[in-house]
């Protein structure tokens, strides 16, 4: 007699939850009974040991995997990797949080096994039935602006494109997983803007719960991360999303630079070439900082020796890299004999990428 083979893997990406694994597990126990699952836990290597309770679940129930991810960070990737990682032919991907109805994934099965043309089944907020729950008037409006701004990206009319509560097929995911850009938090935008065809989706509804242990993840670098991945669906293909936030990064730190000099040449604090000097490694240590919060997320030094090394190693990049601009600036000024500010731009777009591509590979890619 042939086991029962595995149906479902739901995919519980985290980042100190601890508290909620086992209760996460007994929910999905109850909802799951009858099939054959298994509670893939992607975490990202949190530090109040969240893989490990998992782990000490998995000894007695083999339904319960987990990957613990060092040196990487992001729900998106983290999606990825567990969705990738299992033999079931759908895969569901929830938060570790308990504020997503675990009940409904019987409902998002049936409906996919019923159906051959579906492709993701996805938990609703916004159609009849669904709701967000206790949230305030401010969250709501947040949300329905992502809402709306997603929408222009969207190659389907879908509701709630920001859900995290969804289900699709494991086959239809992995065809799509070399051209996902697995940015920020919201794997199912990224899913459906970059299906080269439309996905057929059904939503089902869904009320978000109050989150009752543990911190939630929200914050401004996460909204930052919202507007990059649809960045990145909108003009990755132009100009990639890395080098379009780093130099971004490096035009606000030019600010920083003649904010600096101004304020201490100009109130006389000191001569124009110390200010300069002061002004060039304030400007340098801002775009370090900010590169490492935002444009290397997922790869950012942590601890005072790393910061430390990699802040060494970055202002070391860019000093090559402002060598650099004068180079090309002078090389194509007496060139072209022509616009001074065509030399002047080519110089900057030369440090530019020079910077960018050296500080990838020496400063955020060497940890």
């Amino acid at each position: 007699m042939k086991p029962d083979l595995l149906e479902l893997a739901v995919v519980i990406p985290t980042f100190n939850e601890r508290a909620n694994v086992p209760r996460l597990i007994a929910a999905l126990d109850a909802a799951l009974a009858g099939r054959n699952w298994e509670a893939i836990f992607v975490d990202d290597n949190s530090p109040d040991g969240t893989a490990d309770a998992a782990r000490e679940l998995g000894r007695a129930d083999s339904r319960v995997r987990v990957i613990q991810r060092i040196g990487r960070r992001g729900l998106s990737s983290a999606c990825v990797e567990g969705m990738c990682a299992t033999a079931a032919p759908m895969v569901a991907v929830i938060d570790g949080d308990m504020q997503h109805d675990e009940t409904l994934l019987p409902k998002m099965l049936d409906a996919l096994e019923a159906d051959d043309a579906l492709d993701v089944v996805v938990g609703s907020r916004f159609v009849d039935g669904g709701g967000t729950g206790e949230w305030d008037k401010d969250r709501v409006a947040k949300s329905a602006f992502a809402t709306r701004l997603s929408r222009q990206v969207l190659k389907a009319d879908l509701s709630d494109p920001m859900s995290g509560f969804f289900m699709i097929r494991a086959s239809v995911l992995r065809e799509m997983v070399p051209i996902l850009s697995a940015i920020g938090f919201k794997i199912l935008l990224d899913i459906m803007t970059a299906s080269p065809k439309p996905l057929k989706f059904l939503e089902l509804p869904y009320v978000f719960r109050t989150r009752e242990l543990g911190e939630s993840k929200l914050d401004h670098v996460v909204a930052m991360e919202y507007l990059i991945a649809l960045y990145d669906r909108m003009f990755g293909n132009i100009v990639p999303v890395r080098f379009a936030m780093f130099s971004a990064i490096g035009a606000l730190g030019a600010g920083v630079h003649f904010a600096v000099l101004g304020l201490l040449f100009g109130l006389n604090l000191t001569n124009f070439v110390a200010a300069t000097i002061v002004a060039t490694l304030v400007a340098m240590t801002f775009n370090f900082f900010l590169n490492n919060a935002l444009t290397y997320r997922e790869q950012r030094l942590k601890g005072a020796k790393a910061l430390l090394g990699g802040w060494v190693s970055f202002c070391l990049v860019c000093a090559v890299g402002a060598v650099a601009n004068v180079g090309v600036a002078s090389f194509m000024h007496d060139v072209q004999h022509g616009d001074w500010r065509f030399a002047a731009l080519a110089g900057i777009l030369v440090s530019a990428v020079w910077n960018f591509v050296l500080s990838s590979r020496f400063t955020w890619g060497r940890y």
